[in-house]
């Protein structure tokens, strides 16, 4: 279970300090539940969220434990490392919007001809109770040609969740190379 701390404070140089000292900066926040100012150990952070199998991974702050999902992360544009990370208190039953990630399997065949495979889309929200959520979305592009997509509407979404975004969207798809 990965542990963090309690922020006392959220000024500026108390953050800077925490970066330092490698930390990354977290909030945790739900649905009737109060919001915690945090921060966790970098390297561990980032070795749970290889690790995961599911969507949802467990934290302790203090003496609270909870099972969170990472709603949203910001990168440093330079450096590519994380600098803040939010976190939402999965509850069962409560229905929420997550953002299920999106790989990849297989070569597709229009990048044998010249063509590009491009992830239009990393991650897909969609909306449903924890219980229900896919742990990623796996598409197999090995069919896809030059100028072929796989779009929001050839998923397929388990029952009870479920997506709003535009079914047009393209996900993932092969582009011509100049």
């Amino acid at each position: 279970m990965l542990e963090g701390i309690i922020r006392d404070s959220i000024e500026r140089a108390n953050t800077k300090k925490l970066r330092k000292d490698g930390y990354l900066i977290a909030n945790i926040y739900g649905k009737k539940v109060e919001n915690i100012s945090c921060a966790f150990k970098t390297n561990e952070f980032i070795k749970m969220v290889k690790n995961k199998t599911t969507l949802t991974f467990p934290v302790k702050v203090e003496d609270k434990e909870f099972e969170v999902v990472i709603q949203e992360y910001q990168k440093d544009p330079l450096t590519g490392n994380l600098k803040h990370i939010d976190l939402l208190v999965s509850q069962k039953g409560v229905e929420n919007y997550f953002y299920i990630p999106v790989t990849t399997v297989g070569v597709p065949v229009g990048v044998k001809n010249k063509g590009l495979l491009a992830l239009h889309r990393k991650r897909i929200k969609v909306k449903s109770t924890p219980e229900n959520l896919p742990a990623k979305f796996e598409l197999n592009v090995e069919s896809l040609n030059v100028d072929e997509s796989i779009l929001i509407r050839d998923l397929k979404f388990p029952e009870n969740v479920k997506c709003y975004l535009n079914p047009s969207i393209a996900v993932v798809g092969v582009i011509k190379v100049k």
